[in-house]
């Protein structure tokens, strides 16, 4: 009877630990993910830094041509935030926004003013925001993947015991604004 015990008490013990190490390894999978959603928010943010960077360039170039949307522009650069690993999709959403409508008023601009659409900076510049937009793009979509993979470990069973023990919670996604879906006009956007 007491050797029956003992290998209870071993299988009892063995079960213990098989469960409390699966325990630690799901909460470091969701630690490893949710610092992987937090890394790839702050690349947006690097992206979008560089743009209010290339921005300010722009608004330099537009001071001579139009004071008023010189100061709009300065206006907006100063709205400005700072995108980290902290920061949530609608924070994010905003500051694209902002950059959004800053460009756009540029671009009218440089309609206005045919030969401030025709300096080398300007075309510099505008070639640059192309190749940003298109990183900033890029990192959406890898913060978008690494959500979906974090709310998935969230949600699914029996990784969902762990993280609401844990308090993980779901992370939204970056949402494109439903005016975009349109193609935009590139007229703008070009000099040549």
């Amino acid at each position: 009877m007491s050797m029956v015990l003992g290998i209870s008490l071993i299988v009892f013990v063995l079960l213990i630990v098989l469960v409390i190490s699966w325990g630690i390894r799901m909460q470091n999978r969701l630690v490893r993910t949710d610092e992987l959603c937090g890394n790839a928010m702050s690349q947006i943010g690097v992206q979008q830094a560089t743009r209010w960077d290339a921005l300010t360039a722009l608004a330099d170039l537009t001071k001579e041509y139009s004071k008023q949307e010189y100061q709009v522009i300065l206006d907006a650069i100063a709205a400005r935030k700072n995108v980290g690993p902290q920061t949530s999709a609608s924070d994010a959403q905003h500051q694209d926004d902002l950059l959004i409508q800053s460009f756009g008023r540029i671009n009218a601009l440089a309609e206005a003013y045919p030969d401030l659409k025709s300096n080398a900076v300007y075309i510099k510049t505008m070639d640059s925001v192309r190749e940003f937009e298109n990183n900033v793009r890029m990192s959406r979509m890898v913060y978008n993947d690494t959500v979906t993979k974090f709310n998935r470990l969230i949600r699914e069973f029996p990784g969902s015991l762990i993280a609401g023990l844990l308090h993980f919670t779901l992370r939204d996604y970056l949402r494109d604004d439903p005016g975009k879906k349109d193609m935009p006009d590139m007229k703008g956007l070009s000099a040549r």
